[in-house]
Order: C-alpha cells, then sequence, then structure tokens
C-alpha cells in the first residue's frame, strides 16, 4: 500500500488541523484539493516528515514517518511552492549536488548523477550560474532536481506550479508527473492538474469528505464549489 492512514490526527496551536483521517492509496499520482486551510499542507508534511501526528496511524510506501524516519528521510523527498526555500547552493550544480551529500555516493557517482539529473531538467547549460540568477520556472526546476537527484520513491509536491506563468507550470508538472518510478503526492488548486493523476483527496475542514478516482473527485468538489 502506497499510503495508508487510520484516524490521524494533527493538532496545531491548540487547534485540530486534521481528524480522523483515514485513507488507503495505490495510485501513483494523488492529487490533494480543498479549500485554503482545509488540512491539505499539513497532511503533506504529515507525509513528508515534517510534522508529526498526535493520534492514528500513517504508512507511507510502507513506512512510519515518525518511528522509521531515517529511512523515509531516503525515500522521500519535498517540493515546495517558493523555490527559494529549497535551493540553499550559490551555484546550480553545487545545489543539485548537495542534497547527495546523505548518501556519501563516491565523487565520479556523484558527478555523473548531478549532471544527468541537471540534463533531465534543461538545465545543463546553467550549471555553473548563480542560483539567484535564474528565473522563476528555472529555479523551481532546479528544486525539482535536488529532489530528484536523491531518486526518492515518493515525492510530495506542496503546491509545486502556484507561482509560475502556464508554460513552466506546464514543464513542472510534467516532470512531476512522469513514470520514472516515483510516487507524486501532489497538493494542487489548479483542477485541471489534479485530474491528470490516478487519485485525489478532498479535504474539508481538516476531514476527508472524497477519496478515489481523480476526476470523480474533482467533481464532487467543483459541484460544491457552486452550492
Amino acid at each position: 500500500m502506497i499510503l495508508h492512514c487510520r484516524d490521524l490526527g494533527v493538532r496545531l496551536d491548540g487547534r485540530d488541523v486534521l481528524r480522523g483521517v483515514t485513507l488507503d492509496l495505490d495510485a501513483r499520482t494523488i492529487a490533494v484539493i480543498g479549500d485554503n486551510g482545509s488540512g491539505k499542507s499539513t497532511f503533506a508534511r504529515v507525509l513528508a516528515g515534517l510534522v508529526r501526528r498526535d493520534t492514528g496511524d500513517v504508512r507511507v510506501l510502507g513506512l512510519d514517518p515518525d518511528t522509521d524516519a531515517a529511512e523515509h528521510r531516503r525515500r522521500v523527498a519535498l517540493v515546495l511552492s517558493n523555490p527559494d526555500a529549497q535551493i540553499v547552493m550559490p551555484v546550480v550544480s553545487e545545489d543539485v549536488a548537495f542534497s547527495l551529500r546523505p548518501q556519501r555516493l563516491p565523487k565520479v557517482e556523484r558527478a555523473e548523477r548531478v549532471a544527468r539529473t541537471l540534463e533531465r531538467f534543461g538545465l545543463t547549460d546553467l550549471a555553473e550560474r548563480p542560483a539567484h540568477d535564474l528565473s522563476g520556472g528555472q529555479k523551481q526546476l532546479l528544486a525539482l532536481a535536488g529532489a530528484f537527484v536523491r531518486e526518492p520513491g515518493l515525492v510530495v509536491a506542496d503546491e509545486p506550479t502556484a507561482y509560475l506563468d502556464a508554460r513552466n507550470a506546464r514543464r513542472v508538472a510534467d516532470h512531476l508527473l512522469a513514470d520514472d518510478g516515483h510516487v507524486l503526492v501532489l497538493v494542487t488548486h489548479d483542477l485541471a492538474l489534479a485530474r491528470r493523476c490516478g487519485a485525489a483527496v478532498l479535504f474539508t475542514e481538516g476531514t476527508v469528505s472524497a477519496a478515489g478516482v481523480a476526476s470523480e473527485v474533482v467533481d464532487e468538489y467543483e459541484r460544491a464549489l457552486v452550492c
């Protein structure tokens, strides 16, 4: 089972942000949708191991983010809406290589993997450029490169296209949705993008109000929007 939750609950600042979240999903691409403040991002951060649950049970790729923390960190990568929050090194190639430090790869293997990843995301010609000189779209591609160079089993992406124009949003989405061995959990307000996923989860006020085939869940959300 790719994603398993039973009665998941998270309380932050004295408020129940997630309540009784119960899910079993095996789809390779999973969209997470809902209104602002519905609990989507908190749910994503639980899956990524950044927020600890207060109640219930969670398994991501069979791993508990709390008790299997080291292996979970190795297999799960996070992509945020603002790439500046993820870019930590001054030069593009150095930033991608930085993501590999915990793996302690041989120098030649590390260089080869960085080169392949830069090529994959169209960043080879920018490898020695200062990261802060990149455009917004290029920065988000660099953030993706930093995540995918680790060859994660799961990528959790929280609004990765929120600040991008249509062309760059499409490029980022295509990379995320590509079937190259990773599972994707995608938090998004872009319902057309959500429909491209295999499954979707709809959050309403901290609870799951629908889950299943992406197109059906998006349809349900759109009907609720006009009520």
